[in-house]
């Protein structure tokens, strides 16, 4: 059985779209939200469906540990919550673990102008090239193989980045569900110079990291935006 956890915090505007969506795999899968530390009236809209955890710990590393530790499934799927899986999500994942240690979705951005479409290659691309899956990909693979790698380092930002290297070094290979995730593009806005210059601005966020600068320092010249 599967246990999809999904880190919340603050997501007002989208928990209602983000249920409907996990619905569907109500009484095939465990679905475990874990709040940290909503203040926004995200609280008041969780349904009685889906297993809620909460923690005042505003750090998804730490949010989706604890939902692998609450697990019952042996096998989980780590998402967020502006990510949206797609139908037939769980007949998928089987197929690729039947071959692989660890999986993730394509990911296609919600939004179709030029820049996104581009950056969502290029996400993809990345998987293929360099074995490496963000979490608004989606991320799964089993109990026991996410915990023998140790589950997310307790950092504030990369925690998916680092994951993936982790996996990387252990020999496990990413392959990719037949169908996409589709996933928000809020965080890069609206305006495509905006866009473009937060896709670099990441990509110069993520190199640091490999070059040895700890997330701590990173994170304050990240912004997030909702």
């Amino acid at each position: 059985m599967y246990s999809i956890i999904v880190p919340v915090y603050n997501e007002v505007s989208t928990i209602d779209t983000l249920q409907e969506n996990l619905s569907q795999f109500l009484g095939r899968a465990e679905v475990i939200l874990v709040d940290g530390g909503s203040s926004d009236g995200t609280l008041e809209k969780y349904s009685d469906d889906f297993k809620v955890l909460k923690t005042q710990a505003r750090c998804r590393a730490r949010q989706m540990n604890l939902g692998a530790e609450a697990a019952q499934g042996n096998r989980l799927l780590f998402s967020h919550a502006d990510s949206l899986l797609p139908q037939g999500a769980l007949e998928q994942m089987d197929e690729v673990l039947e071959v692989s240690k660890i999986g993730t979705f394509g990911v296609k951005f919600d939004d179709e102008s030029l820049l996104m479409r581009i950056c969502g290659y290029l996400s993809n691309r990345r998987v293929i090239k360099r074995n490496i899956a963000f979490g608004d990909q989606g991320i799964f693979l089993s109990k026991e193989d996410f915990f023998t790698l140790g589950a997310f380092p307790d950092i504030p930002l990369m925690e998916d980045f680092q994951f993936s290297m982790t996996a990387d070094a252990a020999g496990f290979r990413y392959k990719f569900t037949r169908d996409k995730i589709i996933t928000s593009s809020r965080r890069f806005g609206t305006n495509s110079l905006h866009q473009l210059l937060l896709m670099w601005k990441m990509r110069d966020l993520r190199e640091l990291y490999v070059r040895g600068v700890s997330a701590e320092e990173i994170i304050k010249d990240y912004k997030d935006i909702r």
